[in-house]
């Protein structure tokens, strides 16, 4: 299981200090521990946050004991996307947890491949509930049965791992489906004829002529 080292932070005003040396402002919580302020490594906590994602179990060590936790929610800079805030939860042993895992789509849809249909993810997270051991990093979602534009998938429709149960108030909410072709409408061009433009011509040049004749017999 992969480990964060943390320190215990004692105030906030040093929090923009942290983020200008490397560090990220954090807290750790849970049913039965209380909120705790501390520091954690940049670096460390990408590095464990790429490989572990929200779903998966890692071990915290505050300096003086390991916490099993989750990442339970992060904050990001909307300018350059460093993490300026993660909030961990310490997880309770022997009790389910609640999360929501990542969808990783695989497979063709035949109304893809067959009819030009445009594949519209709706969901990209599903809540479940497990045990820490049985949480999974992600949860895979075949497409293959989407066969014409009325084909969905429902959430009640994923095959999930043992041990893990679907979370969420309505089953049959729309996790992926089909999207007809838009037509793009059709503009009317007309073909280059240089016939037409010698007869143009022809005529602008006999209209020319009849006017000079015109001026000199005048």
């Amino acid at each position: 299981m992969t480990t964060i080292k943390a320190e215990i932070r004692q105030g906030k005003n040093e929090n923009q200090y942290l983020r200008d040396n490397g560090m990220i402002p954090a807290v750790f919580y849970g049913p039965k521990q209380e909120n705790t302020s501390i520091k954690i490594s940049e670096k460390d906590f990408l590095k464990t946050y790429s490989e572990a994602g929200e779903s998966t179990i890692v071990t915290l060590n505050d300096g003086k004991e390991d916490h099993d936790v989750l990442i339970h929610d992060v904050q990001f800079h909307a300018v350059s996307g460093r993490p300026i805030h993660v909030d961990f939860y310490v997880i309770e042993k022997g009790k389910k947890v609640e999360v929501e895992v990542p969808i990783e789509f695989e497979g063709t849809a035949p109304a893809e491949k067959n009819l030009g249909g445009m594949l519209v993810k709706v969901m990209h997270e599903l809540p479940i509930t497990a045990m820490p051991k049985d949480l999974p990093q992600h949860i895979v979602v075949n497409i293959e049965s989407l066969v014409d534009f009325d084909s969905q998938i429902k959430a009640s429709d994923i095959k999930l791992p043992e041990g893990v149960e679907l979370d969420i108030e309505d089953p049959d909410a729309v996790v992926a489906l089909m999207q007809e072709p838009k037509e793009e409408e059709e503009t009317e061009t007309e073909e280059f004829n240089p016939d037409a433009v010698q007869v143009e011509e022809k005529g602008k040049k006999e209209e020319k002529t009849d006017a000079d004749n015109s001026e000199n017999k005048e």
